[in-house]
């Protein structure tokens, strides 16, 4: 298993020099490859990529994303997916092709402010992404808590193979849903719903910092009164 290196960067910044896979957010200049962004170098194998800190949402086709319902018509709902972009899901996604407007009521199936989990199923920047809430976990979401994060922070709350996520989620005994857009949702014990919370924002705070998954081990572990485990992977 290969060894991730991660360092902060700025614009301009040398972050390895040798045959290397441009990744996101950097640029090659000969046999050197610099940051484009202020973030989060990573190098893993041979492909290198920054974590910006900050940014709003670029919808992507096939990224799966938390949506807040924000208006309707008689065709199709509108969705806040975190972007410069509104989103919509069209009715005949989850009416079927025999959709009828003067028949169906899109507010039995999906009313204002109500959460789903969709996926991007097209987006060209010419217009506004198309989603589809058909699929395996997708639809509305009923309950839980809403907590917003940077969506370049989004690769870190998961943690390498969904390390951190699972980490959370035992030790506090929630579900945590993450959009790729940079909601999230978590669901579980009231009680124990603003330990979750407050784990998630400090990966946010601090997802640039070395030893993230110790710092948020640390604190579960502190807070529960109970050593908490975590995964171990090569270069977290």
């Amino acid at each position: 298993m290969s060894k991730i290196r991660r360092k902060f960067v700025v614009p301009g910044d040398l972050i390895v020099r040798g045959d290397y896979k441009p990744v996101a957010n950097v640029y090659r200049e000969g046999n050197s490859i610099y940051s484009l962004k202020v973030g989060l170098s990573e190098i893993e194998g041979r492909r290198v990529r920054v974590i910006p800190l900050s940014g709003r949402y670029a919808p992507r086709v096939n990224d799966v994303v938390v949506g807040i319902i924000t208006d309707i018509n008689p065709y199709a709902w509108t969705v806040d997916i975190n972007s410069f972009f509104s989103a919509f899901l069209p009715a005949t996604d989850v009416f079927g092709k025999r959709f009828s407007p003067e028949r169906d009521d899109l507010t039995s199936r999906l009313k204002l402010k109500d959460v789903i989990l969709a996926q991007i199923i097209s987006f060209d920047r010419s217009k506004d992404p198309m989603l589809s809430a058909q699929g395996p976990r997708l639809g509305p979401i009923r309950g839980g808590h809403l907590v917003k994060i940077s969506p370049v922070k989004v690769p870190r709350l998961i943690g390498r193979k969904g390390s951190m996520t699972r980490m959370i989620e035992e030790a506090t005994g929630t579900r945590i849903i993450i959009g790729q857009n940079g909601y999230v949702v978590i669901n579980g014990p009231p009680e124990k719903i603003p330990l979750a919370i407050k784990s998630i924002e400090m990966v946010e705070a601090e997802a640039h910092l070395a030893g993230l998954t110790e710092n948020i081990q640390n604190f579960l572990s502190k807070s529960l009164g109970r050593k908490i485990e975590s995964e171990k992977f090569d270069g977290e």
